[in-house]
């Protein structure tokens, strides 16, 4: 090996001789470009490689930019409880299943609640062998109540994530041959502030019990349930097989869609809340014969279906209406009078906005934010202690939040019982609408009569939808609506920011001219007096919304002294001309669903704002003129009759009905009449003959033609004002005079007999029928007689 070695090493010195300082012949020399170019050659950019996007190394962090931002964790927050029910048949056998769902399947890991059915859960398994990880148990075992040897129990898994366990009760639990039932209560991470809690209730209701008796105690439970919580949210679910709860909870509304076994939907979820769930079928556990059911929570909370919104109030108080009592108190009130003289249309415009002047720069204003779902008892005080709650949390100060939180407990525990005095002392006083109207608050059905927002468009259809009754619109509604002549300037949004000045219509028609403008040197027969109108005003509700003229009724109440006189001046003006001013005319009519989900222009009633001045002078006519013509309505009229009310209404109704059954072989029939629109129907040229008959002097019958003629009216909706105000014939719903006036628009239209009468209350008829022995000719007759006249009247 060592001489093969040696022998190689001489061949390449042969070859290779070494290289010394001075270069030799046979030598190889390399210069310095030659040897840079012998590098490889670099890639050019255009020369790279096609690399796969997703072999490619991912930037993180900041250089990934905004959309390489790892998304931050969000909260489990659902608006309402995600449920999984079902008929599950032998649940121990089926756990290692419906574990490895929770952890591989996210509709069964976010679940909030599984409600599930006949289990055959007997006190003999154990709690181990149902035990789901993450999730809280809770049994309703089957007992010898039931009457089986087989099926029946009930479980309810809560999730962890979504309940404390601690917060976690069991309200009631039965167990009967006819129904299982478990009830239990869950105080929430988050919920709806229009729901206090919830309470999930699991029944199963066997193919052999009886309907009646389970439908009986199952709405005895929730009955309970709902009286000790108002404002929870009630979930039933279970397999209720041939009972149907429609009729037992009319107020609760089923959401599952989808069959649950074949093709028939045994498994049914009810809940006290509309628009909450949207169901879809899951496969079943096991071998069951019943498929899953899984509610996914489609409800929109009530602050976010109405937002809060910003409004400016005026901050009324005995220090601001001083300075406003003597701001009118120093007003030379003829002046203003003398320079208009008779011209009562530019009067009442000048003297409404020198008193709206007045109160803008007299009364101070706020800015003020309105929570849909606030409750009655949440004040600013509660607010600016919560506040303070939450300084003391980030500040970690354990002391001061200790304390924050005890002066938070006290306070809302004396707001709630002022607010409880209150209502007790609205009920004393037999304020019945202030009780149910704060009733309704607490208990969130508020949000039922909420009006949608809607486009300009909309609000023109309701606008000539609510005058469809008058003349011009009857021949031609399409001309009508697109004719300048009822058009006018648009009203302004809010009535408190309204100019006086840009209601009267750009277009209109001058005002009818009546007997009274050709002879009002005469005077009228009703004078009122200076004590009168300031009985009138001091009258008027301190909180009820201002007219398109934006007088409020603050105002008007507490400056009655200072304001009665020119008032008073303005109401004789107008007897005496025969004349209503323009402005007073005007009506915002304010659309109110009459159901919580209107379908059509039909389903909404228009309530009308007027001023607040035309009010109290309407009170005052109504005052005379119910005088005047008390002896020619119909006997049988109970609606403005002194000393008779609705339930003399009632009681005449049912005592002669009652009277009439006790002979033999009676029977009695009645029939309901209702008027769409009544008063918008009356028509101005019938009730003139029928005032003057009833010996209403002519002017004050030209006052009220006038009143009932060239109306303005425009529709204000959520967040839309309609762009027309069309110019309308009768008495919109929301005035004084409306329904006095109706009654004798139909007061020749009596009947009472000993066999039929016609009852009214106001719009309301009823035809009774005291019929003995089949004989129903004369009612069959009365009731074609009301009919005939009513399509006499307004053909």
């Amino acid at each position: 090996m060592f001489y093969r070695f040696v022998l190689v090493l001489v061949v390449f010195l042969c070859f290779f001789p070494p290289v010394s300082g001075d270069p030799v012949q046979g030598s190889f020399v390399c210069s310095r470009d030659q040897l840079l170019a012998l590098r490889p050659t670099a890639v050019l950019p255009v020369d790279r490689l096609a690399i796969p996007s997703e072999l490619r190394k991912k930037r993180r962090g900041f250089r990934a930019g905004r959309e390489g931002h790892r998304p931050s964790r969000r909260r489990y927050r659902p608006s309402l409880p995600s449920v999984i029910i079902g008929n599950v048949r032998s649940l121990p056998n089926k756990m290692d299943e419906l574990t490895s769902l929770t952890w591989s399947q996210r509709e069964y890991r976010q679940c909030s609640t599984m409600m599930l059915m006949e289990l055959w859960l007997t006190p003999l398994t154990p709690d181990t062998s149902v035990t789901l990880p993450g999730f809280q148990l809770l049994r309703a075992d089957r007992t010898r109540d039931s009457g089986k040897r087989k099926g029946g129990g009930l479980a309810v898994f809560v999730n962890d994530r979504w309940c404390n366990p601690g917060h976690i009760t069991v309200k009631e639990q039965l167990c009967s041959r006819d129904i299982e039932l478990l009830a239990v209560s869950m105080r929430l991470y988050y919920l709806s502030r229009e729901f206090s809690h919830v309470i999930a209730i699991t029944a199963y209701v066997p193919p052999s019990a009886n309907a009646d008796a389970a439908c009986d105690s199952l709405h005895s439970v929730v009955s309970r349930l709902q009286t000790q919580s108002p404002r929870a949210l009630l979930i039933i679910s279970g397999d209720f097989n041939h009972v149907s709860l429609d009729s037992t909870l009319p107020t609760f509304t089923q959401y599952v869609t989808c069959p649950t076994r074949d093709n028939k939907t045994l498994d049914l979820l009810y809940a006290n809340a509309e628009e909450a769930y949207s169901s879809s079928p899951l496969p079943p556990l096991g071998r069951s014969d019943h498929n899953l059911v899984h509610l996914v929570p489609v409800y929109e909370p009530l602050v976010h279906r109405e937002p809060p919104a910003t409004r400016t109030v005026q901050r009324w108080s005995e220090e601001s209406e001083e300075p406003l009592k003597d701001c009118f108190e120093s007003t030379v009130w003829e002046m203003i009078c003398d320079n208009h003289g008779e011209d009562i249309d530019s009067l009442t415009t000048c003297i409404t906005d020198y008193i709206n002047f007045c109160v803008d720069n007299t009364v101070p204003t706020r800015t003020v934010r309105c929570f849909s779902n606030n409750k009655p008892w949440i004040t600013p005080e509660i607010k600016a202690v919560l506040k303070q709650k939450r300084r003391a949390f980030k500040s970690r100060d354990k002391e001061e939040l200790k304390r924050v939180q005890r002066e938070l407990r006290g306070l809302i525990r004396n707001r709630k019982d002022s607010h409880r005095q209150k209502m007790e002392n609205q009920l004393q006083q037999n304020n019945i609408g202030e009780v149910w109207r704060g009733l309704r608050t607490i208990s969130g059905h508020k949000h039922q009569n909420s009006l949608p927002g809607r486009d300009v468009r909309w609000a023109n259809e309701l606008n000539h939808f609510f005058n469809r009754f008058d003349s011009a619109m009857r021949q031609s509604p399409t001309s009508a609506a697109d004719s300048p002549t009822p058009t006018a300037a648009v009203p302004p949004q809010t009535p408190q920011t309204l100019h006086t000045s840009s209601i009267h219509p750009a277009h209109s028609s001058p005002p009818p001219t009546t007997a009274s403008s050709t002879h009002s040197t005469q005077g009228s027969s009703l004078s009122l007096s200076t004590t009168q109108v300031r009985r009138e005003l001091r009258r008027i509700k301190a909180k009820k919304a201002a007219g398109p003229d934006g007088i409020s009724s603050r105002v008007v109440r507490s400056c009655a002294d200072q304001l009665c006189g020119v008032i008073e001046h303005l109401f004789n003006l107008s007897l005496r001309l025969g004349r209503v001013p323009q402005l007073w005319k005007t009506s915002c009519v304010v659309p109110v669903p009459k159901t919580s989900r209107p379908k059509d222009l039909n389903s909404y009633r228009p309530v009308a704002l007027t001023s607040h001045l035309m009010k109290t002078l309407e009170r005052l006519v109504l005052t005379q003129l119910r005088r005047l013509v008390s002896s020619s309505l119909d006997p049988l009229q109970f609606a403005y009759q002194p000393g008779i009310g609705a339930d003399d209404a009632a009681i005449h109704l049912v005592h002669h009905s009652f009277s009439h059954l006790e002979t033999a072989g009676s029977t009695v029939r009645i029939m309901f009449f209702d008027f769409s629109s009544a008063f918008n129907t009356i028509l101005p040229t019938v009730l003139k003959d029928k005032l003057e008959n009833s010996g209403v002097d002519h002017h004050l019958t030209s006052w009220i033609l006038d009143y009932l003629t060239d109306r303005p009216q425009y529709v204000r909706t959520q967040g839309c004002v309609s762009d027309r105000v069309v110019c309308s014939t009768g008495a919109p719903h929301g005035m004084v005079l409306a329904p006095f006036l109706f009654t004798i628009h139909t007061a020749d239209l009596t009947h009472n007999s000993t066999q039929c009468f016609l009852q009214k209350f106001s719009d309301d008829s009823a035809i009774v029928g005291l019929i003995t022995d089949g004989d129903d000719k004369k009612y069959r007759g009365l009731t074609q007689d009301f009919v005939d006249y009513g399509l006499k009247m307004w053909s």
